[in-house]
């Protein structure tokens, strides 16, 4: 018994090394990485400061590399630079509404005028006798002339709508 229970304390006491099996190394941002995996296939072996199974290296043998390749880390915007930020988006969507609605509106004009110079053409095409009403608001008819005036320029406005 006595024989057994040394065997199982030596073989417990040899495992636990395996057990503590750590790896250590630097990342290419200069900060010391530890895990029990090895690290990834880009880390040169000078950077490997402690792996299973090798000898321990000095960590200050390693110069790490200099902070001027680490990429410059962006400050935080201040509460007044997120704030015009803010302001800007919400000025430019405003804009954009805006313009969205100008652009509605003269969809909605040029419709019209569509509708209108259709109806025009339609008037001129029966031949109905067409008027209008002068700056004191009296009627009055149009003679051919202005009617032919009238069909070149809703042709005009219909070659546009097309």
């Amino acid at each position: 018994m006595n024989y057994r229970n040394k065997l199982l304390t030596a073989l417990l006491l040899a495992a636990a090394p395996l057990a503590m099996a750590q790896y250590m190394w630097i990342d290419d941002k200069g900060i010391k990485q530890f895990s029990d995996r090895p690290p990834p296939p880009n880390v040169p072996e000078k950077r490997i400061l402690k792996a299973p199974g090798k000898p321990l290296f000095n960590p200050n043998a390693v110069e790490p590399e200099p902070a001027a390749e680490a990429p410059t880390v962006k400050p935080a915007p201040t509460l007044a630079e997120r704030n015009a930020d803010f302001n800007k988006r919400k000025a430019d969507a405003a804009e954009a509404a805006k313009q969205a609605a100008a652009n509605a509106q003269r969809k909605a004009d040029e419709a019209a005028n569509c509708n209108a110079a259709r109806q025009n053409q339609q008037a001129l095409d029966q031949g109905l006798r067409l008027s209008s009403y002068d700056k004191n608001g009296e009627r009055g008819y149009m003679n051919d002339e202005q009617r032919e005036e009238l069909r070149k320029n809703t042709q005009k406005v219909l070659a546009a709508c097309k």
